[in-house]
């Protein structure tokens, strides 16, 4: 079990000076239908009574943030790209988020190989909605000298995520998360608790005193403390979040359906999150710190930093995430090594709200190569059929990087007889490292 020691600094984030504090370009994509508690999912009893109301503390300064809430916050997501490392941007991708005209699109090149010069962690102060700041610039001469090299897979899967970033998200054990219901939202309500989370997340409590209560503190992604009275106490006991839980429901205006997460890090310190449910129809691409500049969602911007090879900054918001249009180097190149052929089958793998994986089968069917809106972009160049999408939920096109081949079926299963071969090429680097608009699917 991990100590309690007093509160200690949250951990600071790595701010390069050679990033402007403002973004030229905002983006993410948007998915998750619903939201389900993750780690531990409870629905426990009603708590009456008027509770005396607490507040949080005085708020920090801003610009540090505990990575492990963050992680915990945004939930199962993709790996974030490596400061120095190389990636291919799609700007369709980042079209299809921000909702911008199709023929925006043509302005920016269909695919830029980009080195990443900083990748910043932060919150918004207003929503408490995680968002990652990507900050690319075009990089001719690493492209060409991998391509020239030839680079093999092992060597190249280091531009993925950061290898210590990987292991953070891999192990937080003491964390809880719980999808609120009406009586925990309620006015005179408390939050319920289950055993096994509270005695993994909170300080123990003295099960021999005949009312067992503490005071916890526990500190938000802004680094505000807010104190929470913790009792055990009912018939059947359990444990109830008493004093101080409205305070933070109505500061954070929760609603019934939204999360709360627990966890306490390895420093011991206990920390609590939100994961919004209403927020996957109503959240803006743009963080509410940026929203007064229409201008910021402009592909203008990019296209002009990618003409003059100067920094551009992407705001990503990983909860928001459908499908990877910033992409590392090796997995761009490696999912055009092979030929794509219709009738062919694959699977794709993705993550649940509760961090479990799951993985998705279908058919290829054909391509959109021959649409000359594409531009020639392999952004989700692929025509699918999923084997159990019955209410077709989702998106019938996907990119070659997200999916893995695993055999055919016969042509008479599909509404041609023939296997139509995709078959994908290679590309060729020009002067200005764009890719042909040749490559990928035929």
């Amino acid at each position: 079990a991990i100590p309690y020691p007093p509160p200690g600094d949250v951990l600071r984030l790595h701010h390069s000076s050679t990033v402007a504090p403002c973004p030229r370009l905002l983006c993410g994509k948007a998915l998750r239908p619903h939201l389900t508690a993750a780690m531990i999912g409870i629905d426990l009893n009603t708590v009456e009574g008027d509770e005396e109301e607490g507040g949080p503390s005085a708020e920090p300064p801003r610009g540090t943030v505990c990575l492990e809430l963050w992680h915990a916050c945004a939930g199962p997501v993709g790996p974030l790209p490596r400061k120095g490392s190389a990636v291919v941007y799609l700007p369709e991708g980042h079209l299809e988020y921000i909702g911008e005209a199709a023929g925006a699109v043509a302005a920016v090149p269909p695919h830029v190989f980009c080195r990443v010069v900083d990748v910043n962690l932060q919150a918004d102060p207003a929503t408490d909605e995680v968002y990652a700041q990507v900050s690319l610039v075009v990089d001719n001469e690493e492209a060409k000298r991998r391509m020239r090299q030839g680079e093999s897979e092992e060597a190249c899967e280091g531009d993925g995520e950061d290898t210590d970033a990987a292991k953070r998200r891999a192990r937080m054990p003491h964390m809880f998360c719980k999808t609120l219901t009406a009586s925990d939202t309620s006015t005179h309500g408390g939050f319920s608790v289950p055993r096994r989370a509270a005695e993994d997340c909170f300080p123990p409590l003295d099960y021999n005193l005949q009312r067992p209560s503490q005071e916890l503190v526990a500190k938000d992604l802004h680094g505000t403390e807010w104190r929470f009275r913790h009792i055990y106490r009912g018939q059947p006991r359990r444990h109830l979040l008493t004093t101080g839980w409205s305070a933070f429901v109505n500061k954070k205006k929760l609603v019934s359906g939204d999360a709360v997460l627990f966890l306490r890090g390895e420093d011991g310190v206990l920390r609590l999150g939100v994961r919004r449910a209403a927020q996957l129809k109503n959240v803006s691409p743009v963080p509410a710190l940026f929203n007064q500049d229409s201008s910021l969602s402009s592909l203008g911007n990019v296209a002009q930093a990618v003409a003059v090879k100067s920094i551009f900054h992407i705001y990503y918001n990983p909860r928001l995430c459908e499908s990877e249009f910033i992409v590392p180097y090796w997995k761009f190149m490696r999912s055009f090594s092979q030929p794509f052929s219709v009738g062919m089958r694959f699977k794709m793998k993705y993550e649940n709200e509760d961090a479990s994986e799951r993985r998705s089968t279908g058919t290829i069917t054909g391509s959109r190569e021959s649409d000359p809106k594409s531009h020639g972009s392999k952004w989700k160049c692929l025509v699918v059929r999923w084997d159990d999408d019955v209410e077709c939920r989702r998106p019938n096109r996907v990119s070659p990087w997200e999916i893995e081949l695993t055999g055919s079926v016969s042509g008479s299963h599909l509404s041609s007889p023939h296997s139509k071969r995709l078959k994908p090429c290679l590309p060729q680097v020009n002067p200005d490292m764009l890719l042909p608009s040749r490559l990928g699917c035929k």
